[in-house]
This record gives C-alpha cells, structure tokens and sequence, in this order.
C-alpha cells in the first residue's frame, strides 16, 4: 500500500516553506482508498483483515464485504463519486470500464445510494465483444470481473464529474482468462513460490513474499492539435503513413534533456498534479532524442500496481493533452527516420525487503545474488523466443533495430564489471589480486559492483543496471502486464531448478556445491551476454552462431507461442493453460493482421482521394505554364518547367502503380500489404518533396516536431 504523503525522497535537502509544499502534500493520494483512509472509513478488526488480505496474499474475508463496500462509497460520494465501475484490462491492450449509478429508485422522485458487497466484489460485463481468441462465441456473452484487492481502488475524475474505479480481473463464464492482470498475478505467485524455496536453500526465514517491482519509463510523442486533425493516417493508425523526412530533425541532439518550452511544462505539470493524486509516483519529466519527444518516469512500486498506475499515465497523458490543445501520441514509431518510443521495464525482486539483485556487501548477500543473477541468465537464454514475443506488435516492429531502441535479438548486457565475475565465476578464479587465486563463491566478497560503473548500452534489449534489470524492448503503447507475466514466468522457472538442484547438496559443502551448479549454469546459458553494438552486421552473425533466435516480425515473433515447450512451461507455473495461451496467439495475430490491414487502407485512400488530386493539380498547373510559355513563344525557362512536369509525370505513374499493387496486396496478407505500403509510402514522399507546399494536402513533419 502506497504512502499517503509524496515519498520522502522527492523533498530537497533543504527546509522549505509550508507554503511550497502543503499543495502536494494535501493532494497526493487523495484519489486512492489507501490504508489512512480504511482507517478512517472502518472499523480497526476489519483493516486489519483487508490488510491481511493485501500484505499476505490470502482469501478476502467475505464477512467484511458488506462493510468495506459501504465505506468505499461514503469515501467516493464524499469526493464527488456519483458512479462505479469495475476497472479491468482485457486483451485489446488498452483498459475498460462499465459506470454504475450509486444511486437506485425506491419510489417516485426518491433514491438511495447503494453499493453492496456483491457489487464489489463481482460484476458481469458483456464477454462477447472482447478478444478472446476462440474461448468465447459470440452468443456467449457472460463474464465476470473480480476485485483484486492488492491494488487500491481510486476515484477517476471527469469534467463533471467522478467515477469510483475498483480495479478488477476479467475472466469467461466457464473460467478461462480473458484479461492481461489475471495471468499476472499467477506469475507473481510463481515468483513468489519460487524464490521463497530458493531462499529457504540459504537457510533465509520463509515468513515473507516474494516480490517483484517495476519502475517502467514512459515515452511519448506531442504535436499540435490542429495538425493531427489534419493527418488521417495518426487519427486512425496512430502513425503517419506518409511523409518527407526535414532537412532538420533530431542530428543535432539539442532536443535531448534539452529547455522544455513553456507550453509543454504547462502540460506535464497538470499530468502530475492529476497523477499525484492518484497516488501515482511520477519522479522525472525530460525531453526525449527526437523533436515532439518526451518521458515520464515514475519511481518503483510493487509490479502490480505498477502496471495498474501505467495504464492509468497513458490515459493520463491523452487526457490532459487534449486539454492543451495537444495529441499525446503513443504509437512505438509514429514518424520514420527519428528515434521511436518504447516502454523501459526495470524490473527487479525483493525478499523480506531486500533486493535481491542487489550484489551486496557479504559473502551470504554475495551467493544469492549470484544464484539470481544465474537464475536470470539462464532463463532468457532458453526462452528468448517468448519473451520477444510479449514485446511483438504492428507498432514495435516499426521501431525495434534502429535509433536506441534494441534489436529483435535478446541479449542480456552485464557491464564490464560484473561479465568479468561471471566469467571469473565459470572459471573458478578471481581478479581481485595479481595471482590467479580462486573465486569461492559464499566465501569471497566479491569486488564491489557500483550501479554505473560502464556506459549504458541503448542496444541492448536486457540491461543489468546496478541493482536491476532494464527490459528496454517493449513499445511505448504496450501493457506491462503480458511483458512482466512471462518475464515472471521463464524466471520462476529457473530460480525453481536451481533451488532444486541447491536443495540437495550437502551442509558440508554447501558452498562448494553451489559454486558447481552456478558454473555449470553459466557454462550453459552465457552465450546470451553481449555487451556490444546490438546494431552491428557483426553481432547478427555472431548470434547466428551463439544460436540466439533473431525474429524480426510480429508472426515470426508470436510463433513460439504454440510452441509445446512453451505451453508446458506456462502450464507448470499455473500462468496459462494452453487453451489459454493459444487463444492469446490467435487475438495478437488477429490484431496485427487487422492493424496492418486498416494501414493498408489509410494509405491507399489517402493516396487516391488527398495526394493525387494535389499532385495532379500541380501536373496541370506546370503543364498550363509550359504551353503558355510555348504559345507566348518564350523559351527560357521552359526547359526548366518542362523537367519539372517530367518529373511530376513520373511521380503520378509512381503513384498510381503502387496504388494498384498495394491495393492487390490487401488481398494477399500483411508482409505483402507492408511491402507494397513502403513502396507508395517512398513515391508519396518524393511528390511531397515536388508538389507546392501551399497545395500539399497533409501537415509536413517539419511543422508536426517542431510546432507545438
């Protein structure tokens, strides 16, 4: 449970005055029903067994529901709640919402407020409309939404209004799962099972959880209202389609931590403020590398309300945008040639409040984070395949290889550092003196390992950066839930094999033993630590020959999701059946096909119906000038014109080619519709860069990344 008051950690070192604080101080959290306001709102014995409920992950008392319901409304009317609704994450990506009156009729012109325990605890919305990937027919409408206790309900405020959101999971009638927080949750109890066991080889107390924490960075585009309204293609695609790169866009790096104007602090210090009050940790606002780019981070919370409090940014962000006069754009790579935006996950796991990626200072701290750490490692080698799979999508596939955003290839980045201990490790030695003496792991300390002590690598895709993990693959639009489930789950997997395997050595020779199952482990699974450039020609060769998976597309990408090793391994950690895994394949195939598809036909009407009547009245126009030039008998010049309506000519038969062939290509599947959408994209592109600027029909970037 969040703190009631901003962390400690945001306030300066300094005294500061009443004045300049009290605001934040006051707001923050006040949308959240947290733990001062149980207190307030109900009575001691039932907190405590709420709380239960939430710290030690048992069944919620059914007893108390009638109470906690009642309380939760008098809390929301008093705030201005007048409805609510069971908030909850299906497989579109994005979250949903059914608003319920508080209020019901008892006769004429009369009514109550109610708010039941059932209606906390359960709703019913409409299954039949959700992806479900063949789990659900169409005439099978019913579901359900369970609350999820571990995360705080909170109050969503509207421009009249206000609605009590009682976050929820979503789930068929006959059981299967048919959201993203549900298979969550059952990865973080994987976690927590498998580390618990882990730590009890280490003789560590099995009294606590498990828990995993996620600080995910958040990056996004801005442009002017005026010109997306403007722009078909970012209205229903999220993307341009078309347009010429500037002469000047991101080379000069100036935009990077760069002054950030006027109009755009306006607008993030409102994302704050509203953010804060629903308790939402945001630390950090920056530009980003490319013009129109910025970043939000928040600081660490426990996975999952960090996921919760980022599906609550996003929705944040588009909002108060539209309050600006401005378009949040979330899209992985909503202009070509300048850097995309992805969703950095930094991920890590604590135990009885102890990260246990942290190195440590003893030779204990050091042999557990050791047996993490090869753990980790372990589990992105053998499942690189799934876990690029909870990065695939239409939108990243534009973006992942290119300007800081990874390659399609998982790799895990180290350090100089600490691959040196590792390699140490395998071999048995140790650095820490001239001689070759021995490394014995759970005797020696290991060399101190700084969170920075080498550059960070912006290709690489899996990050050690001091004390966690950064997953940098995922896209800006993604939800975190589907990428941190099977990163909970390929790594409860390992840390499971390994305890096995701890659990059986001798007390005599503990620690000898254990060194042997690291080595072996990091003999076996080091080929996925590079530490290079993950853009080189090089580097693809070399993971060619490591036999690291490099799936570049979304179909290519999503295919492992069949695959029997993967189904048995999501099956064995109670994450997802396999009826449950191969419904989700077939809802990310569907929705990539239909992205692509809807693409195809942005394009090929915008092409027809905007950019060939501009083309073709500037044709026209060249022509008139050339015959009046003709019939005046002037020739100089003409010369001129007649190369410019030459090269018009050219572009409309371009135009009008690839039209054709893309509109075929619809016909045929998506890596057809997307190689015959670049090729009219390029002869859009070279007419923008020809026809009148006053005649052109769609904003240019040159005025979307800079005018905002």
């Amino acid at each position: 449970m969040l703190s009631d008051t901003f962390p400690q950690q945001n306030a300066s070192d300094q005294p500061q005055p009443k004045e300049a604080m009290s605001n934040t101080e006051v707001e923050y959290g006040m949308d959240v029903f947290s733990e001062s306001v149980m207190r307030e709102y109900l009575a001691k014995d039932t907190v405590e067994k709420l709380l239960h409920t939430v710290n030690d992950h048992v069944p919620l008392d059914p007893s108390i529901a009638n109470e906690v319901a009642h309380a939760m409304k008098q809390w929301a009317m008093s705030r201005g709640a007048t409805h609510f609704t069971h908030w909850f994450q299906p497989l579109t990506g994005s979250t949903a919402e059914k608003h319920d009156a508080f209020f019901e009729p008892t006769g004429v012109g009369k009514t109550i407020a109610r708010f039941s325990g059932k209606n906390l605890i359960m709703g019913e919305p409409d299954a039949s409309s959700f992806p479900s990937g063949g789990l659900r027919c169409t005439f099978e409408a019913r579901g359900y939404t369970a609350w999820d206790v571990t995360s705080p309900a909170f109050i969503k405020r509207h421009s009249n209004g206000a609605t009590l959101c009682i976050p929820t999971v979503f789930c068929s009638y006959t059981g299967e799962v048919l959201d993203k927080k549900t298979p969550l949750l059952r990865s973080m109890q994987a976690m927590d099972k498998a580390v618990r066991k882990l730590m009890a080889c280490f003789g560590e107390k099995e009294t606590g959880h498990a828990v995993c924490t996620l600080g995910p960075e958040q990056e996004y585009f801005l442009i002017d209202k005026t010109f997306y309204l403007r722009r078909p293609d970012l209205i229903q695609c999220g993307r341009t389609l078309f347009g010429a790169p500037p002469a000047r866009h991101q080379q000069l790096e100036d935009h990077y931590f760069g002054s950030i104007r006027p109009r755009i602090v306006a607008f993030m210090e409102d994302v704050e403020r509203e953010l804060w009050r629903l308790g939402i940790p945001a630390k950090t606002r920056h530009n980003e590398v490319a013009p129109a780019q910025f970043e939000l981070a928040p600081m660490f919370e426990d996975l999952n309300l960090a996921v919760d409090h980022n599906m609550l940014i996003m929705e944040t962000l588009r909002n108060v945008a539209e309050r600006h006069g401005l378009v949040c754009l979330l899209h992985e790579k909503p202009f070509a040639g300048v850097n995309g935006s992805g969703k950095h996950n930094n991920w890590s796991v604590a135990y009885n409040g102890k990260n246990l990626l942290d190195p440590g200072a003893n030779p204990q701290e050091n042999a557990i984070f050791l047996a993490m750490l090869a753990a980790v490692l372990r589990a992105i080698d053998l499942h690189a395949d799934i876990l690029r799979a909870a990065t695939a999508g239409a939108g990243n596939d534009h973006r992942l290889g290119a300007n800081e955003a990874p390659p399609s290839i998982i790799s895990v980045f180290l350090g100089e550092e600490l691959t040196n201990v590792v390699e140490q490790l395998g071999k048995g030695t140790s650095a820490k003196t001239g001689k070759a003496a021995k490394l014995r792991v759970g005797v020696d300390t290991l060399p101190p390992i700084p969170r920075d002590t080498t550059d960070r690598n912006r290709t690489s895709p899996f990050a050690f950066t001091g004390n966690k993990f950064e997953f940098r693959a995922p896209g800006s639009s993604q939800n975190c839930a589907g990428i941190c489930m099977v990163l909970n789950t390929i790594v409860a997997e390992s840390v499971n094999v390994l305890a096995d395997a701890i659990a059986k050595l001798p007390k005599a020779k503990f620690n000898e033993g254990l060194q042997k199952i690291l080595q072996a482990v990091i003999k076996d699974h080091g080929r996925v630590i590079f530490n290079g450039d993950g853009y080189s020609e090089t580097w693809v060769r070399e993971a060619q020959k490591r036999g690291l998976p490099n799936l570049r597309t979304t179909p290519e990408a999503l295919a492992p999701m069949l695959a029997q090793k993967n189904l048995d391994l999501f099956a064995s950690q109670g994450v997802l059946l396999p009826t449950e895994m191969k419904s989700r394949y077939d809802v990310f195939m569907e929705e990539y096909t239909r992205k692509v598809t809807i693409e195809g036909k942005v394009a090929l009407e915008m092409a027809r119906s905007m950019i060939e009547p501009a083309a073709t009245a500037e044709f026209g126009a060249v022509c008139q000038a050339l015959a009046s030039a003709k019939a005046a008998g002037v020739t100089l010049g003409t010369k001129g014109i007649a190369e410019v309506a030459e090269t018009l000519g050219n572009g409309l038969e371009a135009l009008h080619t690839h039209c054709a062939t893309l509109e075929k290509a619809l016909g045929e599947g998506p890596a057809e519709t997307l190689a015959a959408l670049a090729d009219l994209r390029t002869a859009v592109d070279k007419l923008e860069e020809d026809v009148d600027d006053a005649r052109w029909p769609l904003p240019k970037y040159r005025d979307m990344l800079f005018v905002y």
